[in-house]
């Protein structure tokens, strides 16, 4: 906790007037204004961080901290006669959160259309069925997490391989436990590599960083796959001697993917193909590929409906009627993680308003200034073990510091893979905490944090050793 309360009291240290774009700020760290506006989002974060224990969805702190941080801003400047600076302001990070919040949410929906469709059920009960041992188990949904969270994300692949071990290895607390530490490490270290497998590397890459020698593109984030790799595979190389070498008992019925499942799986990719030419060749934000892909799912959509209504009226056979004929692709919409969906509203929009305050430029002039680029985005990685690493990265891109291509690698890499450092570091430790209760706990994962800081400082070795030539 020292580091978290470290980064909070370089946030409070007054600093210099900031100069807008368009007209000059007011710098208000000194102010009770800004002190008020700090304060409550530090007890709002208090709260995110309590989730698990009072059970308050982290989005309602958020979303009114952040309503209240930008009323009194706004206050401040009408009363000083400066009326448009804020509204100007806040709907440039309105604007950057619609971005965010729709790409998304046409990920979410593709993911809850392919569960429907029980795409990730088939791969569950298929792994089952092959009766692997533990350890062989152990390395398989690693594996298959680890690949999986670059084309997903990193909270549906822990949540799909953490079923599978629940489903093989229940009675087995130790290797339930080893198990859903090495998904979260492997998942988060597959996320930090693909744009599309975390929510920080989707924000680096849409925010279309400009570096001293470079701009941030898509191939570039392939170059941590290397780093991602190893950050996973020295902890696994090290829990799997503690796994127990045993094979489970019991089997399970192969389930089979229902009607349009692959076709569902092809438009994913295609519509992920257009998400990287729109930003890439057309110069356009990747929002409008995915919305493009969504577009083509609610025709593919529509035509399941229609034809799985034609196939009740002509056909007898069980096998036709057991389809679910009503496909309403609305369904998968309505069922996207919103509570997720709004904690990053709050989370922007909060970040956001301390930036215009004045916070923001203090920070990097403390950690980026005095720290130096490379120190201060390996603190990033460990500030994002205890605070989530949306808000982190969201503040080192409002900072937008003048770094090399490298750098920013670094900072993706390591806010990725940062949260394995801790079970509450991450939304994937935080989901299987509830989904393997009593077996995956935070102390449990804290015994084994040595071996994944190795991992972690192992990846960043790796980075600077082999991604020099990006520095």
């Amino acid at each position: 906790m020292t580091i978290f309360f470290t980064f909070i009291s370089f946030l409070l240290t007054p600093t210099l007037a900031l100069a807008s774009d368009i007209e000059q700020r007011i710098d208000l760290t000194g102010h009770w204004v800004g002190i008020v506006a700090i304060s409550l989002f530090f007890i709002a974060y208090m709260v995110v961080m309590a989730e698990e224990f009072i059970h308050l969805r982290k989005s309602k702190p958020v979303v009114l901290t952040a309503g209240i941080i930008w009323a009194l801003i706004a206050w401040y400047y009408q009363a000083h006669d400066i009326p448009h600076i804020v509204e100007i302001a806040f709907r440039h990070n309105l604007e950057e959160y619609a971005e965010l919040m729709l790409f998304l949410l046409v990920a979410m929906t593709f993911i809850n259309a392919m569960e429907e469709r029980q795409v990730f059920e088939a791969l569950r009960t298929w792994l089952i069925r092959k009766g692997f041992s533990y350890r062989a188990l152990f390395w398989v949904t690693g594996l298959l997490a680890f690949f999986i969270s670059p084309i997903a994300d990193n909270l549906t692949t822990a949540l799909l391989m953490g079923a599978v071990v629940l489903a093989v290895g229940g009675s087995n607390k130790k290797f339930v436990l080893l198990a859903c530490i090495n998904l979260v490490v492997a998942a988060n270290a597959g996320g930090a590599f693909s744009p599309f497998g975390d929510i920080t590397t989707l924000m680096v890459w849409q925010k279309n960083v400009q570096a001293t020698n470079g701009a941030v593109t898509f191939w570039t984030f392939f170059t941590l796959f290397i780093p991602a790799l190893v950050n996973w595979l020295i902890p696994a190389v090290i829990m799997n001697f503690a796994v127990p070498d045993q094979k489970p008992k019991g089997s399970s019925v192969q389930l089979s993917m229902k009607r349009g499942a692959l076709q569902i799986v092809t438009l994913f990719l295609i519509t992920i193909a257009m998400a990287v030419c729109a930003h890439s060749f057309l110069q356009l934000p990747p929002v409008l590929g995915m919305l493009t892909g969504l577009g083509l799912l609610q025709l593919f959509s529509y035509y399941l409906k229609m034809s799985g209504a034609k196939t009740q009226f002509s056909s007898k056979s069980l096998q036709d009627l057991s389809n679910p004929i009503p496909y309403d692709i609305y369904a998968k919409i309505a069922r996207a993680e919103w509570d997720t969906l709004f904690f990053f509203y709050g989370v922007v929009l909060c970040v956001g308003g301390l930036g215009f305050l004045g916070y923001l430029s203090t920070t990097s002039q403390v950690m980026y200034g005095h720290w130096g680029a490379t120190n201060a985005n390996i603190a990033v990685g460990v500030i994002s073990a205890i605070v989530d690493n949306i808000p982190v990265m969201f503040a080192v891109l409002s900072m937008m510091p003048d770094m090399s291509v490298g750098q920013w690698m670094l900072v993706t890499l390591t806010a990725g893979v940062g949260g394995s450092l801790l079970s509450i570091g991450s939304a994937a430790g935080v989901a299987l905490m509830g989904q393997a209760h009593g077996s995956y706990t935070f102390f449990g994962h804290l015994k084994w944090m040595p071996v994944v800081a190795l991992g972690y400082a192992a990846s960043i070795g790796t980075h600077l050793l082999l991604n020099n030539h990006l520095f």
